[in-house]
């Protein structure tokens, strides 16, 4: 993560990451005119940065993308009242986590190592966030089996985490990726939330397809953690 400080930068930049394998980075460009000098000293980090890097084996150039600057959240424990935890192993999810609030925890390198982390620390936090990267990395090498494996693993690794009975657990996903496109896409995500307060329904699996006809629908993401909220009875009342 590159950081800049000072008077007079914005984040209005195109990438440099040409989101394929083979090509050249990309120039970084101002998107407005008061962004120019920001543009200037994005692309100077980049030119010495590949001064440093280019006598490495692995990692001998660096790719930006996704410049912002720090947005006003409200933090998960003044809207919930909870304390969350997150458990992820991708430093993006993880940075994401801490900027709403959540305490970091370590994750290992597999989910086995997430669940083991879970275990540990379940009694010190009320609310957990456990991110598996793995089924998006083979959606984008467009390497369908791989991502195939990668679901078996969460299967095989669920029952670890059924040990501890959670009030509500929601297994989502933040956006499709399908190994056919290698790429992320507009497709619906398979939502599943379990809780002694749910109403069953006659869908048996876990896919795209059969969730659609499953009871809760389609549904906007804005009201996962409502429904997360209310099923572990933790709203006074839910809607109006």
């Amino acid at each position: 993560m590159l950081i800049l400080r000072g008077g007079g930068l914005s984040w209005e930049l195109t990438d440099s990451d040409p989101q394929q394998v083979g090509l050249a980075p990309k120039k970084i460009e101002a998107l407005l005119p008061q962004a120019q000098r920001t543009a200037e000293i994005a692309n100077e980090f980049v030119s010495q940065a590949r001064t440093c890097l280019k006598n490495e084996s692995l990692a001998n150039m660096v790719l930006m993308r996704g410049f912002s600057q720090r947005p006003d959240i409200p933090f998960i424990p003044e809207i919930y009242k909870l304390k969350p935890a997150a458990i992820a192993i991708y430093p993006m999810y993880r940075g994401l986590a801490r900027l709403v609030g959540m305490q970091i925890l370590p994750a290992g390198g597999s989910i086995t190592d997430q669940l083991e982390s879970l275990h540990h620390h379940y009694k010190d936090y009320d609310f957990f966030f456990i991110h598996f990267k793995a089924t998006d990395s083979r959606g984008e090498d467009g390497d369908f089996e791989a991502k195939v494996h990668a679901i078996e693993e969460v299967d095989a690794a669920l029952p670890n985490l059924l040990k501890l009975n959670p009030d509500v657990l929601i297994v989502t996903a933040d956006h499709s990726t399908p190994a056919t496109l290698a790429r992320h896409s507009w497709h619906s995500v398979p939502f599943m939330l379990r809780s002694r307060w749910c109403r069953p329904d006659d869908v048996s699996e876990f896919s795209e397809r059969a969730c659609l006809a499953g009871g809760m629908g389609r549904f906007p993401a804005v009201d996962i953690m409502p429904l997360a909220m209310a099923n572990a009875l933790k709203l006074d009342k839910f809607g109006a």
